[in-house]
């Protein structure tokens, strides 16, 4: 089966119809929400699974001159039912988190301060959103409508990227060991409690991905030569993958809804690969796209 038939199956798989011919004509479902600085400025973009009818998001547009706002949109992650979208933005100064409706309408900040806040991530309810904060970087979690914020981790060492398990029941993050350029993946209970490291690499990983079962998290790292790539391992850290193989960096991996495919950003470009490896390229990479996050429950094609 093609990568596109795979894709096509795993939105089939979340009760979704597929448009037939989808060309770029109308609004995307969304299935997927990605980054671009196609016009200028770092901003949330929607598109179909066979990357057709690619759209801005937000109307509004940065100031291009500040370097800050620049950053207006990046790290999108999605709520559980796909009417939300949690994003980290410099458009006030520092990174703050915002959440907006998955049309771009109804901005809300979330937080507010001199510390960069980055990389959210809902807790599977839809009620939590978990992400990193400052410098070298510390975990926390905040209600959706910005209140309660509490800490999750308090350590020497570097923190980031969370990722909230399926079932709520761990955060799956990124800790640079104090001193080095080692990252690996770790785990946390969400109250901070049960600290379990993953990965045993003694390399540069990034940006977990659980599968939609829970039991492997998808990954970046620069494991075994000096590129990035996508891997995946088990969440007791067994069963190590490798998904990609380029002379191109591999990054922001993102699982589907059924698990059969990841996306992730490659050259400038938006790909999908099949668990095989089987790849195909959604976007044309002249646009900077980054940062794929899939919509965990597409609204149906007439919605």
């Amino acid at each position: 089966m093609t990568t596109r038939a795979l894709v096509a199956a795993a939105i089939a798989a979340a009760g979704v119809l597929l448009l037939p011919g989808c060309g770029d004509a109308g609004d995307p479902r969304p299935d997927l929400v990605f980054v671009s600085t196609r016009d200028g400025d770092y901003a949330l973009y929607a598109m179909n699974a066979d990357g057709g009818r690619q759209k801005r998001l937000s109307s509004e547009e940065a100031d291009t001159s500040s370097t800050g706002a620049v950053f207006f949109q990046v790290e999108p992650a999605l709520s559980p039912d796909g009417r939300r979208i949690a994003y980290a933005s410099r458009r006030a100064g520092s990174f703050d988190i915002y959440v907006m409706d998955v049309d771009g309408t109804g901005v809300r900040r979330l937080t507010t301060t001199n510390a960069d806040d980055r990389a959210p991530s809902f807790s599977p309810d839809g009620t939590l959103i978990v992400f990193a904060r400052g410098e070298p970087g510390d975990l926390y979690v905040v209600d959706t409508d910005g209140s309660n914020l509490r800490r999750v981790t308090r350590d020497l060492a570097e923190e980031t990227e969370p990722s909230w398990s399926p079932d709520g029941s761990r955060i799956a993050f990124v800790r640079r060991t104090p001193g080095t350029d080692v990252r690996e993946l770790w785990l946390v209970l969400p109250d901070g409690t049960g600290l379990r490291r993953v990965t045993s690499l003694r390399a540069a990983s990034y940006r977990p991905s659980w599968a939609p079962d829970g039991r492997r998290i998808a990954f970046t790292s620069n494991a075994r030569d000096s590129r990035y790539e996508i891997y995946s391992i088990g969440v007791d850290g067994s069963g190590l993958r490798r998904v990609t193989r380029s002379d191109e960096d591999a990054l922001d991996p993102a699982w589907s809804v059924d698990g059969s495919a990841i996306a992730f950003s490659r050259g400038g470009a938006i790909v999908v690969a099949d668990l095989d490896g089987d790849e195909e390229r959604l976007t044309d990479g002249e646009n900077n796209d980054s940062s794929p996050a899939w919509n965990p429950r597409p609204p149906p094609a007439d919605g």
